[in-house]
């Protein structure tokens, strides 16, 4: 087994990085399962390489955590320990600040917004501000719609979510979003909710279609509101150092073959995503469709006052500037 205290232990870095001229393997780690379509993405890219160099570069993915949790395999991947790696951007808010201006909420109008942004200039502004911290992003996948479901009733206006306790990920910018709402933001971890929500210890979360399937947490709180408040993507990052070994003459077969995957990971996605919500909705689940969401966003002014630094300001007035006719 590959294990953190190995790849980040000085030796066995430094054996790492002296491999350059050698054949071996890169390594890629993602913890979602290997059906899931990020992965399925990167073994998409990495066939794509390995045709394009004559085998030259072989990558090999470890779905389902193998290699640790996503902070761990961040952190193995900075200090060069790990070649590749699909990351959620939670891990790199504390390292990388222009990537909160993508999970901020409401910052993309729809999904298709969010995916002209991240595939455009704000996006790759994003990709280059990792260089520094040891990484070179190469592409973004969906991550999904986030939405709040609930075992009370239906949500249609802020209002409607007073009082209510709202399970989040352990993340102080979930958590200002959802009190600002009006709700009680409880921080939990995923594997608790379903628990949480029978106990009635929480009465909601937010989460995207497939999650929210797969986890049956629609069983106990069969109210689905369409809030759609973050769209945050998750980035397909490689180790600065990997990339400083691979020549130049092969960096545009990477980004090229990285840029063809995010297709593939979308049609497999938006798929899963239909597949889901025709389920849900023809067993019974209670849909709020919430056309107009402007009463939820003019309550995240705070929101954005205590996340948005005079340094990130331009990049989230770039990224609504996207398909409005001047990005």
């Amino acid at each position: 087994m590959f294990t953190r205290r190995a790849a980040l232990a000085g030796g066995g870095a430094a054996m790492l990085v002296g491999c350059a001229a050698s054949h071996r393997p890169l390594w890629s780690a993602d913890t979602h399962a290997a059906d899931y379509p990020t992965v399925r993405a990167v073994e998409h890219m990495a066939q794509r390489i390995k045709a394009r160099t004559g085998g030259r570069y072989d990558i090999k993915v470890y779905p389902g955590g193998q290699l640790g949790s996503e902070n761990d395999t961040l952190e193995m991947t900075m200090f060069g320990g790990l070649d590749l790696n699909r990351v959620n951007l939670a891990p790199l808010n504390p390292i990388v600040p222009e990537t909160i201006v993508p999970a901020l909420p409401f910052v993309f109008r729809d999904v298709a917004h969010m995916r002209a942004a991240m595939d455009g200039a704000p996006g790759r502004r994003i990709l280059d501000a990792m260089r520094p911290h040891g990484l070179v992003g190469l592409c973004f996948y969906d991550s999904g719609a986030r939405s709040v479901y609930n075992t009370r009733g239906p949500i249609e206006t802020p209002g409607d979510m007073a009082g209510l306790k709202i399970r989040v990920q352990n993340s102080d910018l979930y958590v200002a979003m959802v009190e600002a709402l009006g709700a009680n933001a409880t921080p939990m971890s995923f594997g608790e909710v379903y628990q949480a929500l029978v106990q009635g210890v929480i009465d909601g979360a937010e989460n995207n279609w497939p999650s929210y399937d797969t986890t049956r947490h629609f069983e106990a709180a069969p109210h689905y509101a369409l809030t759609q408040h973050v769209m945050a993507p998750e980035a397909l990052v490689i180790s600065a150092r990997r990339w400083a070994m691979i020549p130049k003459a092969d960096h545009a077969i990477f980004r090229q073959a990285a840029a063809e995957s995010v297709s593939v990971m979308r049609r497999l996605w938006d798929a899963t995503v239909e597949a889901s919500k025709a389920k849900l909705v023809s067993s019974g689940v209670m849909l709020s469709e919430i056309p107009d969401k402007s009463a939820f966003q003019d309550r995240m002014a705070p929101v954005y006052d205590r996340f948005v630094t005079p340094a990130l300001r331009p990049l989230v007035e770039e990224i609504r500037a996207v398909g409005m006719g001047s990005a």
